[in-house]
């Protein structure tokens, strides 16, 4: 057993944007990394510390007392400035423990943070798994800089400059991973639950079974994180890791949290069967993409659990669709995928981006009343359009100088960019040819239509973050829209009640 010791954690608030008040997921790129240290004999803790319910000062404590001599911390776009604080606290307690970061925030942000938060003192880009065991194995021999340089996908301070080591490969078989070590916490704690219908709310467990991306949407992340070529555990790796979590935790719904299940038909295939012939009588949740579904193959998976599942549809129009995106799927692909969920009696949630490069007013618009006519028929989900960094979507922003050249992730409050915390996350906006008060009234009218938020948590929410002028203007608008937006309703409220005793009469 080797005497170096290893924390992974997760910030105070946790792996999104904003915390889910009533369950979690636990995150299974840390607990992946847990379980590889394990395996290789070092002592390792994983800290989930927004389910914890701890503080930074709580962390904190925590490694004054503990002393890990390396300190992980996993890093999502969204939670990057709480990641910052908990370095802070980390190295202000106990300087000589080694903080490292890691996730999908730092592939393409590792210079970035090192510049800016002293007291990160490395970064790992891209998959973490074997880069982890390799680091923890150059802390015991010493922290050596000429051991750290061998180490691909890690950058690092030596002296006052800064050591990017090359690009780590990404792993070419994922069977060879361990499972995610989840004795480690405590999962009861999680209290994931996923609500059935006709069977209520269900233990459930989150699965990862493959990562990467062969699609090329401009706007997304995941080919750089995980790569262009899909790669995924077999069938009967799947289902031991999902019976390993039916035996020891209960578990009777499973989450995949794969970017698209179906990447590979055939090996979902082999996976519904499975699952059918074991008769596990479990529910499940995935996600798509509707132009590699066909009917046999989604009627398996009802057979076999299916209840939710969702898919990008973007935007309704196809040029959006076609030239900008670079999404090949049709609206109609989407539309006979959820008359087959309404025929099966389950639950398609289709995903609506609005903002996209070019994007007028009138083709947003068309986006939204395509989401309207859905409403009873399917779950839809929204958001404005994220820069994220590494992605195409990014490199345009940039050349438009809708991002600034000195533009940092490290800055709390950067004037030059629109942010929506509440809802989105502290992720700049993509605006182009829409308006703040088109963007906001589409916000509001996406959200009374789709019935899944309160309207007034957001407004009073938001009104307790206004400490400028810029962002006072920026919630005054979105007020308007709202305002706007409710007279509207009321006038037709009354109209269609005029007609009504009209009607009667």
């Amino acid at each position: 057993m080797s005497k170096t010791t290893v924390t992974l954690c997760v910030p105070p608030q946790g792996y999104f944007a904003e915390r889910w008040k009533e369950s979690s997921m636990p995150t299974l790129g840390v607990l992946s990394m847990a379980a590889c240290l394990e395996k290789e004999g070092f002592g390792v803790t994983s800290l989930p510390a927004h389910i914890l319910r701890w503080s930074t000062e709580d962390i904190a404590r925590h490694v004054a007392e503990t002393k890990p001599d390396l300190f992980g911390l996993t890093v999502t776009t969204e939670n990057r400035f709480d990641a910052f604080d908990v370095a802070r606290a980390v190295k202000r307690v106990r300087p000589e423990t080694t903080v490292v970061l890691g996730g999908p925030h730092c592939t393409a942000t590792a210079l970035d943070t090192l510049s800016h938060i002293p007291e990160v003192d490395m970064v790992v880009s891209g998959e973490g798994e074997v880069t982890v065991v390799e680091l923890a194995r150059a802390i015991e021999a010493g922290g050596r800089a000429t051991d750290l340089a061998r180490i691909d996908g890690l950058s690092f301070r030596d002296g006052g400059r800064i050591v990017t080591n090359g690009l780590r490969g990404k792993l070419p078989d994922l069977n060879v991973l361990p499972m995610p070590a989840r004795h480690l916490e405590d999962m009861a704690a999680y209290n994931f639950f996923v609500d059935v219908p006709g069977r209520g709310k269900l233990p459930a467990a989150n699965i990862m079974t493959s990562r990467g991306c062969p699609f090329d949407c401009n706007f997304c992340a995941t080919p750089t994180n995980w790569g262009r070529k899909v790669r995924g555990v077999s069938p009967e790796r799947v289902l031991e890791e999902i019976e390993h979590c039916m035996d020891r935790y209960g578990v009777q719904a499973i989450w995949f949290y794969d970017d698209t299940l179906n990447y590979n038909p055939k090996r979902l295939e082999t996976i519904c069967d499975l699952m059918i012939e074991r008769k596990l009588n479990l529910s499940w949740f995935c996600e798509v993409r509707v132009d590699a579904l066909e009917r046999p193959l989604f009627d398996k998976m009802v057979e076999a659990g299916l209840f939710h599942f969702g898919f990008g549809v973007e935007s309704a129009n196809e040029r959006i669709c076609r030239d900008i995106i670079g999404k090949k799927a049709t609206l109609q692909q989407a539309i006979d995928v959820i008359d087959w969920a309404n025929e099966a009696k389950i639950t398609a949630n289709p995903f609506f981006i609005f903002s996209h490069p070019t994007e007028t007013w009138e083709e947003a618009l068309q986006t939204l009343e395509f989401a309207e006519s859905l409403r009873g028929r399917a779950q839809c989900s929204m958001a404005i359009l994220h820069v994220y960094p590494s992605t195409e979507l990014w490199d345009r922003a940039v050349a438009e100088k809708k991002i600034p050249a000195d533009f940092t992730w490290t800055n709390p409050d950067d004037p030059r960019i629109v942010e929506l915390p509440e809802a989105q996350g502290r992720i700049p906006l993509y605006m182009d040819k829409l308006t703040w008060f088109q963007i906001s009234t589409i916000i509001f009218r996406f959200s009374q239509s789709a019935m899944k938020v309160s309207l007034w948590s957001k407004v009073t929410k938001a009104a307790r973050r206004i400490n400028s002028w810029r962002r006072f203007v920026q919630y005054f608008v979105m007020g308007l829209a709202l305002i706007k937006l409710k007279l509207e309703r009321g006038k037709r409220s009354g109209a269609d009640e005029k007609m009504a005793k009209k009607a009667e009469f």
